[in-house]
């Protein structure tokens, strides 16, 4: 009897814990939660249609607790949403419920509310619902109607927009929903950045790093973004843009409903469109809003264009002219330009047409949707307050009427997407077109002859003057025609031989700073207090008068804060010096590959080099003047001033190439072993290329601390390219970091990653698969997605001990020096 009574008592418990289970996996199954049921840490709740669940989760590598929206059918977890992304929890002890009030909370271990969906509408019957779209409403029971939803995360949004979700404003209810970025890759409370629709002026999509603008996918034109062109209707996205009276936003749909996409403010304040490749199982990125230096807000300053494949970067508009010479030749442009001829509100001014441009920023503007064109340009003229007007519908022949009344500031080049824009310009801007007309119209060849005997004269001139003036105490320096620009006067300063030897104490040994294959470089100090550095060629150099004459006439022309200033030279009694500013740290390898001295080089300052060297590489390819390859880039050749900031130096071997050109032959090889490209070294073959390698090398030595020549492994006959190939094709790329910087890089083990990756790109075999400085310059200092490198060249080396500076007139010797793969 006793044992039949326990028996049904155990089937009984047995019973209900089988139907509390069935009930747990009936709640966990469903896409519903109701007042009564709660969601614990481990459960949660999945879409109808299986694409999104709902649930506790951990971010990175920290422990916190989060409730958060990820994908439920791809292999790689990716959040989407975070509900307590400043409240995290600490324990797994947490709950997910719908309040008494109809709000939805998140409790701690103490039943204490941690976060709430704080919604003021309440509905009769509510329930929470996780929707296929990813998103997450509060709604009555009866009713699915969005207009009538309580509360939806997609009025809340992080860090990412997913399709059909709304970025702008709810102008009734001043609800604004706009993105902002995480504090990084472990925290995802909210960053430096946002993305929105700012409203002032001509409603326009901005990232904002707090209140400064950083950049501007400008206003909608009707078709896209002005800012962001390529992002024109495709067959994987289309756009919507509505503007009323009750709203202002933006939203976009996928066209094939099986697509996988969204749109993320990462880190470091990049808009990036991802795109998921169910093959490969990847994200693979689609789009990236800011990808060269042209994406970066004002660049250019006020009336100042940017273009990306521009020598300098960028250019005064028409009838404008740089604020600041000096800054301008610097290769800063933020000072902008200013107008040659004032504005005075006088009859004459007029409206110069400039095409293809991406519009400026629209805050001090004014639009009017019914005008065209005409109407538009007559109420501009109008105004003297008015510096320029635009369609603001380009669809068509276009329609609508956008005024600028401000300086105009944040200009792109845009080939064959971008628009017209229209600037008020001074009467006499035209007066001057008109004079200058009739002239060229009336006496051509009066005019063609005077110049030819002018050319003829000043080259003359100045031929004598240079004989003649060999010791004044200026030196003019006529810059190099190739960048098809004309002659611009230079003028270096020309110290006394004497001046030179009292600096340096009679070039005494204890002033030498060291010795290269030119001769030997001094410390000096002038009688002003200011130290210098003499580079002082040896009477039996290598480097002549070609390649001293070579060195001045470049770096003279260059300013950039990566490159060493030239302050002048000594050309007396046979002698041939340099003199530069001096670097009290020196050059960078008596840092990388010094036991002692690289303690003082942790992984943010050794990144912080790579970045300046990249920059400055980049000015010497792009945006100087003058298009210049250096030739010798190598760890001596660059030297670190006293804030550690690098300073490309040596500009002996440069050579300086047209505007057009990005390369050419030689039979005369100079470099250094180690550091020279393939084509280089056995063809002759320079162009910007070579140097790219010569960083990606220089790069390596700096993360592993090892000079590429000589380099040695146990394992082994590769040289540190070879090596880093290999750790690299077998997923130990981090085994060749540094000892010494093991413990400063470890938290920063993805940008330590990445840098390698880089520079394997920059030493590929075959220079068409390097990529550009530009390119280099933004994957240094974005996170935009890397290429897979291929296998470099040049790494397998033998066991020689010629000179380590290279400089030959026979090819073969630079054969016989390197083993190519």
């Amino acid at each position: 009897m006793e044992g039949g009574r326990y028996e049904t008592a155990l089937v009984t418990l047995l019973s209900s814990i089988l139907l509390l289970s069935v009930s747990l996996n009936t709640i966990a199954a469903v896409d519903i939660l109701r007042p009564n049921q709660t969601i614990k840490d481990g459960s949660t709740i999945v879409s109808a249609g299986g694409h999104f669940e709902l649930g506790f989760t951990d971010i990175g590598t920290t422990t916190n607790r989060y409730v958060g929206i990820w994908y439920k059918k791809i292999s790689i977890k990716t959040i989407v949403w975070i509900a307590n992304r400043e409240t995290p929890l600490h324990t797994t002890t947490g709950l997910l419920k719908l309040n008494s009030n109809g709000n939805l909370v998140i409790l701690n271990g103490s039943d204490y509310v941690v976060w709430s969906s704080n919604s003021s509408t309440s509905v009769n019957n509510p329930v929470v619902q996780l929707l296929d779209s990813g998103n997450l409403v509060i709604r009555d029971l009866t009713d699915s109607d969005p207009d009538n939803y309580a509360w939806q995360s997609f009025d809340v949004p992080g860090n990412t927009l997913l399709p059909g979700a709304k970025l702008g404003w709810n102008l009734e209810t001043g609800l604004e929903r706009y993105l902002s970025s995480w504090k990084s890759e472990n925290d995802p409370s909210p960053g430096e950045y946002t993305n929105r629709i700012d409203r002032v002026g001509f409603p326009q999509l901005m990232v904002k790093k707090g209140s400064a603008v950083q950049s501007r996918g400008g206003f909608w034109n009707g078709v896209s973004f002005s800012g962001t062109p390529n992002l024109k209707p495709n067959p994987i996205y289309k756009y919507d843009f509505v503007s009323n009276d009750k709203e202002l936003y933006y939203r976009y749909q996928v066209v094939n409903g099986s697509i996988v996409t969204r749109r993320v403010l990462n880190t470091l304040g990049y808009i990036q469109r991802w795109i998921w490749i169910e093959k490969s199982q990847v994200w693979q990125l689609y789009h990236s809003g800011a990808i060269d230096d042209c994406d970066r807000y004002a660049v250019c300053g006020d009336y100042g264009s940017c273009n990306v494949n521009g020598s300098p970067t960028c250019e005064c508009l028409d009838g404008f002219q740089p604020k600041s010479r000096k800054e301008w030749d610097a290769a800063d442009w933020s000072s902008g330009c200013v107008r040659k001829a004032e504005l005075s509100c006088a009859d004459g001014e007029e409206f110069v047409k400039h095409s293809e441009l991406i519009l400026p920023d629209t805050q001090r503007s004014w639009f009017d949707k019914n005008m065209n064109l005409d109407e538009c340009k007559r109420a501009c003229l109008k105004n003297c307050s008015c510096t320029a007007y635009a369609n603001m519908d380009i669809r068509g022949s276009g329609s609508g009427c956008l005024l600028w009344f401000n300086d105009l500031i944040d200009f792109r080049d845009q080939k064959e997407s971008g628009q017209d824009l229209y600037i008020r310009m001074a009467a006499s801007e035209f007066a001057k077109k008109g004079r200058s007309k009739l002239w060229f119209i009336a006496i051509p060849i009066l005019l063609t002859l005077t110049v030819t005997l002018g050319i003829c004269l000043f080259v003359i001139r100045n031929k004598r003057k240079h004989r003649e003036d060999a010791r004044m105490t200026r030196l003019s320096s006529q810059k190099d025609g190739g960048n098809g620009k004309g002659d611009e006067d230079l003028e270096l300063p020309l110290f006394d031989l004497a001046t030179l030897a009292h600096a340096t104490n009679g070039f005494s040994t204890t002033a030498k700073l060291g010795e290269g294959g030119f001769g030997p470089v001094y410390k000096g100090m002038l009688t002003n207090g200011k130290e210098i550095a003499v580079k002082r060629l040896s009477k039996d150099s290598r480097q002549g008068v070609k390649e001293f004459t070579n060195e001045v006439s470049c770096i003279a022309q260059l300013q950039h804060r990566n490159l060493v200033k030239l302050l002048g030279c000594s050309m007396q009694e046979g002698e041939r010096m340099l003199v530069y500013e001096y670097m009290p740290n020196k050059s960078l390898d008596s840092f990388i590959f010094d036991k002692k001295q690289s303690k003082a080089l942790d992984w943010p300052m050794r990144y912080n080099i790579i970045k300046g060297v990249a920059r400055g590489l980049l000015y010497l390819h792009q945006d100087s003047r003058l298009r210049i390859i250096h030739r010798d880039l190598k760890a001596s050749n660059v030297l670190l001033d006293h804030e550690m900031n690098p300073k490309i130096s040596d500009f002996g071997t440069a050579r300086i190439c047209g505007e057009t050109e990005t390369g050419a032959n030689t039979t005369r090889i100079v470099g250094t072993y180690g550091y020279m490209s393939p084509e280089y070294a056995i063809d002759g073959k320079f162009s910007v290329k070579s140097d790219v390698y010569s960083f990606g090398v220089l790069l390596l030595e700096i993360v592993s601390g090892k000079r590429n020549k000589n380099f040695t492994h146990p394992d082994h006959n590769l040289n540190l390219l070879g090596h880093a190939w290999r750790t690299y094709t077998n997923g130990k790329v981090l085994d060749i970091v540094d000892d010494i910087i093991q413990n400063s890089s470890h938290e920063h083990e993805l940008e330590v990653f990445r840098a390698i990756s880089i520079g394997l790109l920059c030493v590929q075999q075959y220079p068409a698969d390097r990529p550009t400085m530009s390119s280099v310059v933004l994957m240094l200092t974005s996170e935009i997605s890397l290429p897979q490198p291929e296998q470099p060249g040049f790494f397998t080396e033998r066991r020689l001990h010629e000179e380590d500076t290279i400089s030959s007139s026979s090819n073969y010797l630079s054969v016989t020096t390197m083993a190519p793969r």
